[in-house]
């Protein structure tokens, strides 16, 4: 468990992205997380927390991982579960955000997971409905679920996110992922550096707060961790040939079982979905030097403790540890 003052007390009402969260936010919700993984490995991985909760998964943007994650997190919880995919919904005949979300809104939600391309609807939508929202990826901006994902993750296998090295390699300039692990490690403590070709960084990578690398071999060097990002294809058409191919890119910046030859005490994190043989190779991304199935099922848990405290469960919840050996459902 991470520390955090007594008199500490959880009063955010969204997660719209970790810039809003300060450090005790973030150590409060991955202490939650470490309670609500437990509760992963019970015999039957489920409470009645959320059971009188409806939560709207809103998805104008394809997602397998993050999507699934949080609705069996919603499930394990007991909620009422709604998707929504925009593509097979009356957006595809016209219908504004706004329209949607108050239609929605009137049939009486308490949460809403939004992912969408544009960055700046998770905000917005506070200003439409009163429900909680949380952000699953908005556009390139953050992706706030899976920076706290990340360093849960971290804090267990590594022990502690104080003074961590931490490279980040690959699309920079494209994802959501990098911004919002960057905000949360170094907010605990960590140290982080990007790495990627000049042409997958953004226009002045220096303001996104950590060190700058080009160099693969110098980056793996300097890390505790490697983060590799998933080359982002389907967001790079407003600049064709970033890359002159997947092989060259893989050859110059992907991850191979030279390298953790290489750097003996190096370990692997990816968000997923990976490219095999692009960011990392086959053996490395298997290898029990490899954190991402980790990262999986740590993605539920910590859903769970954030769903958990934005659905208003913790303020009843005299103790503050949001699980109890109770509550499990029968």
């Amino acid at each position: 468990m991470i520390a955090v003052p007594k008199e500490y007390q959880f009063s955010q009402k969204h997660l719209l992205g970790l810039a809003d969260y300060s450090r005790d936010d973030i150590a409060y919700v991955l202490n939650q997380s470490e309670r609500f993984r437990e509760v992963l490995d019970r015999p039957v991985p489920k409470i009645p927390t959320l059971r009188d909760k409806t939560i709207v998964n809103l998805f104008y943007e394809n997602s397998t991982r993050t999507r699934m994650s949080f609705e069996l997190a919603q499930r394990r919880m007991g909620a009422d579960v709604v998707n929504f995919s925009a593509s097979s919904s009356s957006v595809s005949k016209g219908e504004s955000l706004r329209d949607t979300i108050q239609n929605i809104d009137s049939m009486k939600m308490d949460m809403v997971v939004v992912r969408h391309k544009s960055p700046g609807v998770p905000h917005y939508l506070t200003r439409c409905v009163d429900a909680a929202i949380l952000n699953a990826g908005d556009g390139a901006h953050e992706h706030p679920t899976q920076a706290l994902l990340d360093m849960f993750t971290l804090q267990q296998k590594m022990g502690s996110l104080e003074g961590l090295k931490v490279a980040i390699i690959g699309d920079i300039a494209h994802s959501r992922v990098v911004r919002s692990d960057i905000i949360g490690l170094q907010k605990m403590g960590a140290e982080v550096m990007i790495c990627g070709p000049s042409t997958l960084m953004p226009l002045y990578p220096e303001t996104l707060g950590a060190h700058v690398s080009y160099h693969l071999e110098e980056t793996l060097g300097w890390a505790d961790v490697a983060i590799a990002l998933r080359i982002q294809m389907e967001r790079q058409a407003d600049v064709p040939g970033r890359i002159p191919s997947l092989g060259e890119y893989h050859q110059k910046y992907g991850i191979k079982m030279e390298h953790l030859e290489m750097f003996p005490d190096l370990k692997i994190m990816h968000p997923g979905p990976i490219n095999r043989g692009v960011e990392l190779q086959d053996a490395v991304a298997d290898s029990d030097r490899a954190f991402i199935l980790d990262q999986v099922t740590n993605g539920v848990a910590v859903r769970m403790a954030v769903l958990y405290l934005l659905s208003g469960s913790a303020e009843s919840d005299a103790s503050g540890r949001g699980v109890s050996s109770g509550q499990t459902s029968k």
